[in-house]
């Protein structure tokens, strides 16, 4: 128990200290904090439940446009702001920019929830590929629907409100969405560590298993799965909403709903660090950020083949991820009992 606590306190100061430590990297380091969002939110579907979704991107893209719409329209006519692009004609006063940013993070988090609760019934109720095939279509369609929405900037996009004249520097600026995306990781992985250890978790693992016999012994697994549907819903919104803000310009299909990207990043993320375990999308984003980083920084124009050659070593070398290589090779620090005869016996064949 204490040296659990010592090692969250750790971790918890390392990302306090964390822009004072390596001030350069700050706004990376904060795309990695919303990284680790999109693949724990990720593994709720395709780890603890079984059900492997190609659609979450289509939160985190709800999240993002309405959490700067909301920012924009409750002080300015949003059709005018995307059409005369915005902070050139239109200026958030400091108290209007945190009223209407903290409205929007809200906003962001239930309307996503709220597209999770009512499209979760229809989709929810396949299984499998075809399960995979319709959420793959989701992001797709959302990409293309809100590019013929002129509202909302259509296919040319749209700004988010600038950080307001006054109130500080840039540095500053990047400060606050920092501070704001740890809290999000850290709230993100707090709630999910308690609510695997509840009937909820427990249950996401029983439909996993087995979906037949789970409904057999009476378990409403619909209600469950839309459940842990809604919460990823709700966690990808404010990620959006706080990507959109530090980004500062929407574009419907390469930033919102960018499923080549992002949503493609959130499955191999928690598949590299060991989908199915609460560490394992953590360590996997940020081994996967890193990764990525190094080579847009030292290799561009070879980061794709980088990427691609990852994903055949992700599904070669670690089909169960960087946990699930760590616990077979030390499974006593686990909590499993090893049996020594057992281990004599696999050395012989081997």
């Amino acid at each position: 128990m204490k040296k659990n606590i010592f090692f969250y306190g750790l971790i918890l100061a390392l990302g306090i200290a964390a822009p004072f430590l390596f001030p350069a990297f700050k706004l990376q380091i904060s795309f990695m904090w919303i990284l680790v969002v999109l693949s724990l939110t990720w593994d709720v579907q395709g780890g603890q439940m079984g059900y492997n979704s190609f659609g979450n991107i289509l939160f985190f893209g709800i999240g993002m446009y309405v959490c700067s719409s909301v920012q924009i329209g409750i002080f300015f006519p949003l059709g005018e702001w995307t059409a005369s692009g915005g902070e050139k004609t239109f200026i958030h006063t400091p108290l209007q920019y945190f009223q209407g940013f903290f409205i929007g993070l809200i906003s962001a988090a239930i309307v996503p929830a709220i597209v999770a609760a009512v499209i979760g019934y229809g989709i929810l109720g396949l299984r499998g590929q075809y399960f995979a095939i319709c959420t793959l279509g989701l992001g797709i369609a959302a990409g293309e629907i809100a590019s013929g929405i002129e509202l909302i900037g259509a296919g040319q996009g749209m700004t988010s409100p600038p950080w307001p004249k006054g109130i500080g520097s840039i540095e500053l600026r990047s400060q606050f969405f920092y501070y704001l995306c740890f809290i999000l990781m850290v709230v993100t992985f707090l709630f999910l560590k308690w609510a695997y250890q509840t009937r909820f978790g427990l249950t996401l693992n029983a439909i996993r298993d087995n979906e037949d016999k789970a409904e057999a012994m009476g378990i409403h697994t619909m209600r469950y799965k839309m459940l842990g549907w809604v919460v990823s819903a709700f966690f990808l919104g404010i990620a959006g909403g706080l990507m959109g803000n530090m980004i500062g310009y929407i574009e419907p299909v390469e930033i919102a709903f960018a499923g080549a990207t992002y949503g493609v990043f959130m499955v191999l993320m928690a598949i590299l660090g060991g989908k199915g375990t609460l560490w394992g999308p953590v360590i996997g984003a940020m081994v996967f950020h890193i990764f990525k980083e190094g080579f847009w920084t030292f290799f561009l124009g070879w980061q794709y083949v980088a990427l691609g050659a990852l994903i055949v070593i992700i599904v070669v070398f670690f089909p169960e991820g960087i946990m699930g290589w760590v616990r077979e090779k030390y499974p006593d620090k686990f909590g499993e009992v090893v049996d020594e005869s057992d281990i004599k016996a696999q050395v012989e064949l081997k």
